[in-house]
């Protein structure tokens, strides 16, 4: 194989790459989001500087079913995502993930940084309620749970009108950021950085909100429990079909 073709792969192994070229498309995305009030401490503890906690003391806990994933296939994934400040930025930065597919693993770490681990999330509905649920080598380390489709967020019952989804878009659009932490080949840091993205070609399906409840697990590899629900703020669930862009370097630990 020649140098060309080899700098030409998108990812190893070089037989056959774990995943392909981005951009990436996703289509009927379906999110479930419950925010909650944390304990101040432990919010400062997950943040690594410079990002700064931006003093609403809100985590999110999300579920995120992915059946048409251009790349990386149908899976469904769940996480923690602490609001926070970036000189005075307001962003998102994700501080665990967990899902159940190899390649948007291998692409999500690789490339971007997302702090992916192997788990078994799940998101449901039964009756009258939509569930989150994750598990962790067996454990259920998580359960969030929804009134299905409560609050239709756009569209106006009472006046029969459709709303504009701006606020979804605006929530979807935020900057997000993580953590990206590669060793070299000597066991020391290659790459320590802030990576970027903001999600693109967004059209919201459909939205709503509603009540919502958590419980989060103590568990040692999967440490969700460590930022913990002291009090539910509500849920909010949408569709959305999106695209997945490559991101940028916000800051470098390397080189400051």
């Amino acid at each position: 194989m020649k140098i060309a073709d080899i700098l030409d792969k998108a990812s190893m192994p070089i037989a056959s790459p774990a995943y392909p070229k981005g951009p990436y498309r996703y289509i009927d995305r379906e999110f479930l989001v419950v925010s909650y009030e944390s304990d101040p401490d432990a919010i400062r503890a997950a943040l690594p500087e410079p990002l700064e906690p931006d003093g609403s003391n809100t985590v999110m806990f999300e579920v995120i079913r992915m059946p048409d994933s251009a790349g990386f296939g149908d899976y469904t994934e769940s996480g923690i995502v602490i609001p926070a400040k970036y000189h005075d930025k307001p962003v998102n930065f994700t501080q665990q993930m967990f899902l159940d597919d190899a390649p948007p693993i291998f692409g999500g770490r690789e490339i971007w940084g997302f702090p992916k681990k192997l788990g078994h999330p799940k998101l449901s509905v039964k009756g009258a309620t939509l569930t989150g649920h994750l598990e962790f080598d067996g454990v259920t380390i998580a359960i969030a749970t929804m009134g299905y489709k409560y609050q239709h967020l756009l569209y106006d019952v009472e006046h029969g009108t459709q709303c504009h989804p701006d606020a979804v878009l605006k929530k979807l659009q935020k900057t997000q950021v993580n953590l990206k932490l590669i060793p070299d080949v000597d066991g020391s840091l290659a790459i320590a950085q802030l990576v970027a993205y903001e999600v693109s070609d967004v059209t919201v399906k459909g939205a709503w909100s509603g009540p919502a409840s958590l419980q989060l697990f103590h568990h040692a590899n999967a440490p969700v429990a460590e930022l913990p629900m002291l009090k539910s703020l509500g849920g909010v669930h949408f569709i959305t079909d999106l695209t997945l862009p490559y991101g940028r370097v916000m800051y470098d630990y390397l080189n400051p």
